[in-house]
């Protein structure tokens, strides 16, 4: 049986947010605003197009990725699709410093206290080799998992007590169909993506086990092909991942953990891990 999230959708254009709030239904954005979400990786890409979002339906959103001048461009584009010039904060870090991590999350406590979601979308990819798994220098291979697997587990153990102050964890994590996949020329992002999946899945059981007086909703979204700077060609807008990003990150309480979401609204098995079979 093939389960799904039906009726998203994904070509809205992002500057009319206020005619069709990205999909939600108006209580669900509502429940979006005045809550606090950190996005790691929201200069560029699919992060860019989320936090420009959370922006708009009145969250305050901290924005941390390595390139400042990236996250001040964020900044500026939720600006002028409308969103209130105090809803986004810039806070360059390098995740997988934990060094930077730390102050980074010492930032966030002072600001807002507690937090209510993470996305995790900083991801590099393995170009340049036709062969990676025979040619990728090791250190480039240890750069990738430190950015695309590490990262994810060091941010979400952080920012984890944050959320956990208001009984309420979102964590998304991006992945990628090359999780599922073995294809030849992309091996070391193919191991990295399942790892991220296999990561998402065992905090998921973890967090909610040790934690049971907590809302816990850890889950991964795969966002497909879309215009980022890993993927030139593509003529999809980032903002296609937006409506299923949104849907899990407004679910109430008893939605979905340790599960894999498609952007286009297909619930997706990873493992022993069947699909959600509830419509989120």
């Amino acid at each position: 049986m093939v389960f799904a999230t039906p009726g998203i959708c994904q070509g809205d254009a992002p500057e009319n947010w206020r005619q069709h709030r990205f999909g939600l239904s108006p209580w669900r954005w509502a429940e979006l605003a005045g809550k606090s979400f950190w996005i790691i990786g929201a200069g560029t890409g699919f992060g860019q197009a989320i936090a420009m979002a959370l922006a708009t339906a009145g969250a305050r959103v901290f924005l941390s990725g390595r390139r400042v001048a990236k996250l001040g461009e964020t900044i500026d584009m939720a600006r002028a699709l409308g969103a209130a010039p105090d809803r986004c904060v810039l806070l360059p870090c390098d995740v997988t410093d934990e060094a930077q991590l730390t102050a980074a999350v010492s930032a966030v406590a002072a600001d807002a206290g507690e937090i209510h979601g993470l996305v995790y979308c900083s991801a590099l990819p393995s170009a340049g080799f036709a062969w990676p798994l025979q040619q990728l220098p090791r250190e480039r291979w240890e750069m990738m998992m430190r950015t695309n697997v590490t990262g994810a587990w060091l941010a979400t153990r952080a920012a984890m007590p944050l959320m956990l102050r208001t009984g309420v964890a979102r964590v998304m994590l991006l992945s990628s169909e090359a999780g599922w996949a073995g294809t030849p020329g992309f091996g070391p992002y193919n191991v990295s993506k399942a790892a991220l999946n296999s990561l998402a899945m065992s905090m998921a059981e973890e967090y909610a086990a040790s934690h049971p007086q907590a809302d816990v909703q850890i889950n991964v979204l795969v966002p497909g092909e879309a215009r980022t700077e890993m993927n030139q060609g593509s003529t999809e807008s980032p903002f296609t991942v937006v409506p299923m990003a949104l849907l899990l990150l407004s679910h109430p309480a008893g939605g979905p953990n340790g599960h894999f979401f498609h952007r286009d609204g297909r619930h997706l098995a990873f493992g022993y891990r069947g699909p959600y079979d509830q419509v989120l």
